[in-house]
């Protein structure tokens, strides 16, 4: 069995006998893997000698965490706009359910109308944990880092602005899009960020504007909960959070990344 060199863009998806693999993204094409997770993380990329095309399997999240952790009013101009308090000196920390979770191209299902009347969306960089972490250094936090993907943070605004913590607001099934794919060997730190809503910009943002830094938010959070391999760490929205309604269409694009896209309903 042929052992690849450690690559850029990982992908998980569901090919066609029905089983899931992760592979190896090659322009239109994907290299299967025979690998697991933890083979992957630990750069046993062992192709499995099956390419198939990108567009003729189901891709699925790219990750199976065992959190969501997410950090919010990160950029102090999306704290600003949705109420929240800019430039804090501690993260403001939440968790999101698994069950959130949805490829690129799932659906984002908007609640019933008594539920909530304000869905919006926040473009993110998300962070992919690859090794098991508990008081992280912060000068050795990226180190725990495997790789980085796209998520939106799908909210609830009405809820969040009246609950007092943002459980409700955030965990609704469908309201953690994430993906496409996982990419290696990048610097979270400086990463634009740029959401459009049906093809108009609505967000444009870098990771380089956080007002709590990358490496310090996995370092604090490390000291609150352990960190294990697979686990999402979703680094906060910059401005430009806004309502979403049926028959809308997100996409969210990170530089060095590529777009996540999905459809309301």
């Amino acid at each position: 069995m042929q052992v690849l060199q450690k690559t850029q863009t990982i992908v998980r998806y569901q090919n066609y006998n029905g089983k899931v693999y992760y592979g190896i993204v090659e322009d239109d094409e994907i290299l299967q893997l025979s690998s697991n997770f933890t083979e992957i993380i630990n750069n046993e990329l062992k192709f499995d000698g099956i390419r198939v095309k990108y567009e003729d399997v189901k891709i699925v999240e790219p990750v199976a965490p065992s959190k969501v952790i997410n950090f919010g009013w990160t950029y102090a101009a999306h704290a600003k706009e949705t109420g929240g308090t800019a430039n804090l000196k501690e993260p403001f920390l939440f968790l999101k359910p698994t069950t959130s979770l949805i490829p690129d191209r799932g659906e984002i299902v908007l609640p019933p109308s008594n539920l909530t009347q304000q869905v919006e969306l926040e473009g993110e960089v998300a962070l992919v944990i690859g090794k098991r972490g508990k008081n992280i250094k912060e000068e050795e936090a990226l180190d725990y880092v495997f790789g980085c993907t796209i998520f939106n943070d799908v909210t609830a605004r009405d809820l969040t602005q009246k609950d007092p913590q943002f459980t409700r607001g955030k965990g609704f099934d469908t309201f953690g899009p994430l993906g496409p794919w996982i990419v290696t060997g990048i610097n979270p730190t400086n990463l634009r960020i740029v959401t459009t809503l049906n093809g108009k910009v609505v967000q444009d943002g870098n990771t380089n504007q956080m007002s709590l830094a990358i490496p310090y938010l996995i370092s604090w959070v490390s000291q609150i909960m352990t960190l294990e391999p697979g686990d999402v760490l979703a680094t906060g929205s910059p401005s430009g959070s806004c309502p979403m309604k049926s028959g809308d269409s997100v996409t969210v694009e990170v530089e060095n990344i590529g777009k996540l896209c999905n459809y309301v309903i």
